[in-house]
């Protein structure tokens, strides 16, 4: 029994220690779900799968040969479980969704918690290790790469004094963004006209100068520009 219960501590503890610094990686980054979702994920997924390595323990007298369950049920039914809490932490910030990035790092905290639940430590450390150098180390790799980056841009003037796409077109163009599409709406009370887009450029601080501009200019009713993110 005392072996059983250092055992069962050590799985516990592992779990504790590994959900525990995957999620300290989110909290550093201010995301909804950080240092106590991640551990408490890990240490629940390492606790049931607990259940099912000790089963002769909560099953005594009767022999395994009788009852048979099937571990992979348990891990099946704690992915399954974790999709909702995940799906708890994907939100929409405007046109923008965000929280992809940490709904993933909980899947994966759940699936470490298995195998340190089942005693797997080898490859649970090595989880645990690559999605720390997933989560930090490829964020800082990501920001070095030349990529592009997407906003969902509306600018709105006056129906009587609205700026032609042509020159709306040169004004993107000149702070480095391109179109990927445009459409165009008229508000409901008739006064307003908007263009509606989606932008790209390779520098998102390209962002912060339209913004600038758009400020600068009296034609300009309302803006809004959304950089799409994780």
């Amino acid at each position: 029994m005392n072996s059983d219960l250092l055992v069962i501590s050590a799985h516990l503890f592992g779990a504790l220690f590994a959900g525990g610094i995957i999620g300290l990686e989110r909290s550093f980054h201010g995301r909804p779900a950080g240092f106590r979702t991640h551990t408490l994920v890990c240490l629940a997924s390492s606790l049931l799968m607990l259940v099912t390595l000790f089963q002769s323990t909560w099953m005594p007298g009767i022999p395994l040969e009788t009852v048979r369950t099937d571990p992979t049920r348990m891990a099946q039914g704690i992915m399954t479980g974790i999709g909702f809490l995940g799906a708890g932490v994907i939100f929409r910030e405007g046109l923008s969704v965000r929280g992809l990035t940490t709904a993933a790092s909980i899947w994966m905290t759940a699936a470490i918690g298995i195998l340190i639940g089942i005693g797997f430590y080898t490859p649970a450390i090595i989880a645990t290790i690559l999605t720390l150098g997933t989560l930090s180390v490829f964020r800082w790799i990501e920001a070095r790469l030349p990529a592009q980056s997407y906003a969902h841009h509306l600018i709105r003037f006056d129906r009587n004094s609205t700026l032609p796409e042509a020159q709306v077109r040169t004004l993107l163009n000149e702070h480095g963004f391109t179109i990927a599409n445009m459409s165009y709406r008229v508000t409901e009370d008739g006064l307003q006209f908007e263009y509606r887009m989606v932008i790209r450029t390779t520098d998102p601080n390209n962002n912060g100068r339209l913004a600038n501009a758009l400020r600068e200019m009296v034609l300009v009713r309302e803006f809004q520009i959304s950089p799409t993110g994780d």
